[in-house]
């Protein structure tokens, strides 16, 4: 009687920081518009997927996308706190370079209903409001995939420097097309291409998060000066975590009020 070949379930990452490397090494010096390309058409990225927050810079790294292949999927997490003109930009935009596979994730209605039943929570808890509304609801959206594109550029503030264009996070390969990107090269590229820009820039928002969270931008300061204002916080957790210290960072628990800390609106 012939054996049956064995099914084996491989649950290695199918990237390393060793593969890491050698794709930095590789394509040291290339410009993104080649180097995009080439991934694309090698389909050296496995599955693979774009994540946008279609944000004042966000035009750049869609277009270079596009040009090179338009069936890449594009992710855009709707924390269900944006604000109107974000989400009118990102039916622009996706209009404008006819990308064919667009999804939009959205915070799990049980966990909004336990730990932010008043919608109230970005008051109080920063970390734990992009916890439950950006970082879980991306993380779902990653399922499945070896490779994720992010539109990370080491310029915009200080924990981003060193940015390289391809690092491991979570087991799978994270590429950043733009890290050593200047704003001079952004607003050269938009220029070139006659790329829309985010309606709320010209009212000095030149980072663009959730409404609540997201104030302008006074001349002279970092670009992300205007996110989080007043907290000690500069990162939503997609890409790095929060700070534990901040008061009522969440810490997987119900998140309650810290004793005589009243809510700023």
């Amino acid at each position: 009687m012939a054996s049956r070949a064995l099914d084996i379930i491989d649950p290695r990452p199918r990237f390393t920081q060793a593969d890491a490397d050698a794709l930095n090494a590789r394509f040291a010096g290339t410009d993104t518009a080649t180097m995009l390309a080439q991934l694309f058409a090698e389909g050296a990225l496995g599955r693979v997927a774009v994540v946008s927050s279609f944000g004042t810079e966000s035009a750049v790294l869609l277009h270079l996308v596009a040009a090179a292949d338009r069936s890449v999927p594009v992710i855009f997490v709707d924390t269900l706190k944006m604000f109107p003109e974000t989400l009118d930009y990102r039916e622009t935009l996706l209009a404008r370079l006819g990308f064919t596979d667009c999804s939009v994730v959205q915070p799990d209605p049980e966990v909004l209903r336990a730990k932010d039943e008043t919608g109230l929570r970005w008051s109080w808890d920063p970390d734990g409001c992009c916890e439950i509304r950006k970082v879980e609801p991306l993380k779902r959206a990653k399922q499945g995939l070896d490779a994720w594109i992010s539109g990370r550029k080491a310029f915009q503030s200080s924990t981003r420097q060193n940015l390289p264009r391809f690092e491991i996070e979570d087991g799978r390969l994270k590429v950043n097309p733009l890290g050593d990107w200047t704003k001079d090269d952004l607003e050269a590229y938009f220029a070139r291409h006659d790329l829309p820009r985010h309606p709320l820039e010209a009212k000095g928002y030149l980072s663009v998060g959730c409404g609540p969270c997201t104030s302008p931008v006074a001349p002279g300061e970092d670009p992300r000066a205007g996110r989080w204002r007043g907290w000690d916080k500069v990162e939503c957790g997609i890409h790095s975590r929060g700070n534990p210290a901040a008061p009522g960072a969440a810490q997987g628990g119900a998140g309650e009020l810290p004793p005589g800390y009243e809510p700023a609106f």
